[in-house]
Formats: C-alpha cells, structure tokens, sequence
C-alpha cells in the first residue's frame, strides 16, 4: 500500500537574549543605519548559556504536545545544523535522550543554511517505507558561538534559534502534503565554511585541535545566489507544471533581507509572496525557513502551493514543494 507524508506539528523556539544592531555597534565598527541598509536586520537572538541541543529539545517537546503523541511513539529524530554541541556525539541523540524517544534513531545532518530542505527531503523518504511512521525534523543554530565579532562583514548577520516539525506517515492521498523536490549541491569550500580543523604537521605533545569561525565571502555568496537559485525555482516549477505566477508562497533561506527581495525581483514576484523574519531574528542559517513555515501556520495560513527554497554552504541548494491546505 502506498504511503504519503503529512506535517502533523510545527513548532519554534527563539532563545530570550535579544541583541540590537546598536549593541553590537558598541563591540565591533559598525551601525544600526550600516547594518539595516546592507542586510534589512534590525535585531536577532542569541542563546546565552544555552545549547544547541537545549533548543532543539524545546521545539521537540512543543511539537509532541501539539500532536499529542507520546515520545516513544517517534521512530526517527533528524537535525539540521552546522552549530551542534559537539561534532560527535549527533545533536540529535542529545534531544532524544532529553525528551525520551527511547525507540526512536537519530542523526544529524550537514548543510548549512539548507538543512531543513535536506532533512525533510530525508526524513520523507523514510516514512514512505513500511517500517516509519512518525519523525521529528528539526532545524537548530547556536550561531553566536561560532561567530569572530571582530568580523563585521558576517558577524551582524547571524542569530540562534531553532524550529521544527512533526512528520506522520498516512495512507489517505489527502494527507499528502510533500509533493515534490530537487536537491543540488555545487562543491565549493572557500565560499562559506565554519568550524575547519586542520591536519596535525607533526607529532607533539603540544598538539591540541583548534578550530575556525565561520567565514562567508558575502560578494561570492551573493554573485551564486542570484545567478543560480532564480533560475533553479523557475526550472522546478516548469518541471512540475507550475510558474512561478502559480506559486502561493516562497519561503527561502532568510539569508538577508536584501537578497530575497532581490530573488523575487529576479522572479517577477511581489514581496507579499515571500514571508519572512530575517528583519526580527537575523539569518539563523538552517532553522531560518523552519521558523517562517511555523510562523505562516500559527497564523493561520495554509498555502496550496508553498516552496522552500533553502541554500548555503556546500554549495548546497534545493526546493521543496508543499501542499498545506489540509494541515489542521
């Protein structure tokens, strides 16, 4: 029998500690005019003595009460992020052990600021199989510690949050609710990287791992963004029958709010398409299209014809398309 895949819960989490372009402009050269001409931020937040795991655990244990569905009842827990608590062991076993889905599999998975796309893609195809049924997909940044804050061409930019959503297998094709989706990547490791460690050149007592903060080359990040994403959404929309006309709603990357009115220019589209809270929570990399597809539900919104549009290191890019109009 034919299995489909439905949202059964959205939730979010933003930690409290907001953060004023003027605060940072007292630790690094910079201005609230500078930084909400160039990027349309105006506040974000950061996690104080909070984890990454710590967030992702909240959004979890929202999205159980919401769907009103016991943690032992989740076969898999998948998180999407490039800040985690560690590199080993996965961000995902920490909020399964947190919120006790003692039966559940977890794993983390890597690509940047388009890891919820390539969480939900995955997690999808999990729960088309016999033996899944239900899985947590949850976006969580601790970006503020892996930020230089004497580099103010990337440091304005980011803030920490997490979102996520609660997926159930369902043989009823009205439940369908991932319709389609196209996955990219383009190998590039100077563009955006974080975190590199390097090899040991000699063998000492003194060696010790160190590792790097996260660097963008914001012209290089631009300049691949719009030459390449446009183009990617009108040729899966023409793949599946659509325009980007017949799109409802465009959720991408909130990268910065300059881009995507520069995508939706490039589209043809007005602004009204394109939700966003990149202006109130900064670019909160992979938990940043999460956070508005939980916004846009809360409110009451259910799109028919809804895309995400997630890209960022890697270069990692892809779409999916999202059928709403049946979410309760």
């Amino acid at each position: 029998m034919e299995k489909y895949v439905k949202i059964a819960a959205s939730a979010a989490y933003l930690p409290p500690r907001v953060v004023t372009n003027d605060e940072l402009s007292q630790i690094m050269p910079t201005s609230d005019e500078w930084i909400q001409a160039h990027t349309g931020i105006k506040t974000r937040h950061f996690a104080l003595e909070e984890n990454t795991s710590m967030m992702g655990a909240k959004v979890a244990q929202q999205l159980l009460e919401q769907a009103q569905v016991a943690a032992t009842d989740i076969d898999l827990i998948i998180v999407a992020t490039i800040s985690p608590d560690a590199i080993t062991p996965a961000t995902a076993t920490l909020i399964q052990k947190a919120i006790g889905a003692t039966k559940a599999f977890a794993y983390d998975i890597s690509a940047a600021c388009a890891g919820f796309i390539f969480a939900l893609s995955t997690a999808d195809k999990f729960l088309r199989t016999a033996q899944y049924h239900r899985a947590l997909v949850i976006s969580a940044e601790n970006f503020s510690k892996m930020l230089d804050f004497q580099d103010r061409t990337s440091a304005v930019f980011f803030g920490d949050g997490a979102a996520g959503v609660l997926l159930e297998s369902s043989t009823d094709p009205a439940d369908n609710m991932i319709i389609a989706e196209s996955l990219h990547a383009d190998g590039n490791a100077e563009v955006i990287h974080s975190g590199r460690i390097a090899p040991i050149t000699d063998i000492a007592a003194t060696n010790y791992p160190q590792m790097d903060a996260f660097f963008q080359d914001g012209r290089a990040v631009y300049q691949f963004v719009t030459e390449n994403i446009p183009p990617h959404i009108r040729e899966f929309c023409d793949h599946n029958g659509l325009t980007p006309d017949d799109l409802d709603m465009v959720i991408t990357h909130q990268a910065n709010l300059r881009l995507i009115e520069k995508i939706a220019a490039l589209l043809q589209q007005p602004m009204s398409k394109f939700p966003h809270n990149v202006d109130r929570v900064g670019n909160t990399s992979s938990a940043g299209i999460a956070l508005v597809l939980n916004e846009i539900l809360q409110a009451g919104k259910r799109p028919q014809k809804l895309m995400l549009t997630g890209f960022g290191a890697g270069l990692a890019y892809g779409s999916i398309l999202l059928d709403l109009q049946h979410y309760q």
